[in-house]
C-alpha cells in the first residue's frame, strides 16, 4: 500500500545466512513490503522480516529445498513498476548487463555475491542490496530501499552496524 503521497518503498535484502543483523528494524522501517533475494537461513528470518512488513522470498544456493516460504523467482508489480527477484546463483554470469538480457522487468533485484551494487541502464536498474548477514569478504553489511514514485524507480543502500 503506497503512502499518503503515492510513494511506494520497498525494502531490499538478501544473504542474511541465518542472521539478521542489528539495525536491520531501523533501516526497513516504514517499508510496504520486503523482498529477500535468497541465502535466507531459515523461516525464524522471515518471521522476524514480517514484523517489519509483508516478506516474500526467493531461495538461495544455500537454503534447504522444499521450503513453502521460498520461491525460485519472484515477479511483482508495484506502483507500476515490474520488479524480479532471482537469487543469482540459478543465472550464471551475474553482471548488470547479462542480467538485463536475461530478464524484462524494470528492476532487477539479486544476491549471491555479497557485493552492494547498483547499476542503471535505459531506466531500468539492476540492484544487489548486499548481505544483510554475518560480514564476508570485508565488506560492509548492508539493505537496500527501493523508491517509486510516479513509475519511476530509484534505490538507496543502507548500510548496517558492523
Amino acid at each position: 500500500m503506497a503512502r499518503a503521497d503515492g510513494v511506494h518503498v520497498v525494502g531490499l535484502i538478501s544473504d542474511t545466512h541465518g542472521q539478521l543483523r542489528a539495525g536491520v528494524h531501523d533501516a526497513l522501517r516504514g517499508v510496504e513490503l520486503i523482498l529477500h533475494a535468497g541465502d535466507v537461513g531459515g523461516d525464524e528470518i522471515l518471521d522476524e522480516l514480517a514484523l517489519i512488513a509483508p516478506v516474500e522470498a526467493v531461495y538461495g544456493n544455500t537454503d534447504t529445498p522444499g521450503n513453502p516460504r521460498l520461491q525460485a523467482t519472484i515477479v511483482r508489480e508495484v506502483g507500476g513498476v515490474l520488479i524480479q527477484v532471482q537469487h543469482g546463483h540459478e543465472s550464471g554470469r551475474l553482471t548488470a548487463d547479462a542480467l538485463l538480457e536475461r530478464f524484462d522487468a524494470a528492476v532487477i533485484v539479486y544476491g549471491h555475491t555479497h557485493k552492494q551494487s547498483v547499476t542503471r541502464r535505459e531506466g531500468r536498474l539492476v540492484i544487489n542490496p548486499g548481505a544483510a548477514g554475518p560480514r564476508r569478504f570485508h565488506l560492509m553489511p548492508s539493505v537496500g530501499l527501493l523508491t517509486i514514485r510516479d513509475g519511476e524507480a530509484a534505490v538507496e543502500i543502507v548500510s548496517l552496524p558492523a
